[in-house]
């Protein structure tokens, strides 16, 4: 859930919003001895990205999706992340959407001289 739309009267209610999730993970998954602990908690990345979408008010789904790529790069040791993030307002349409693909160098500070 999330308030979210170029329109202020869009973002006055929260909306259900879909996102379909993949991670690279950076660790080789060939020892993880059925462990969760030695992998990464898919419960805690869900509960993560609900929390950060609704967080604040956002106009674009674009931002949105950015957010969550950049929060969950931050928090799990992860090679990349796609987010599909689909938003159901257009009449006549299942939904909209936007994908994006990020690795932890996308968010990488510049060094200044």
């Amino acid at each position: 859930m999330a308030r979210i739309g170029v329109p202020a009267d869009e973002r006055a209610l929260p909306q259900r919003l879909e996102a379909d999730v993949m991670l690279w993970p950076s660790r080789p998954l060939t020892d993880l001895g059925d462990d969760l602990s030695r992998t990464i908690n898919y419960a805690d990345v869900a509960t993560a990205l609900r929390t950060e979408a609704a967080r604040q008010e956002r106009q674009l789904i674009e931002t949105l999706t950015e957010d969550l790529c950049r929060m969950v790069l931050a928090r799990w040791p992860l090679e990349a992340i796609r987010v599909t993030l689909h938003k159901f307002i257009l009449p006549d349409t299942r939904a909209v959407s936007i994908t994006l693909t990020r690795r932890p160098a996308d968010f990488a500070v510049p060094v200044s001289n």
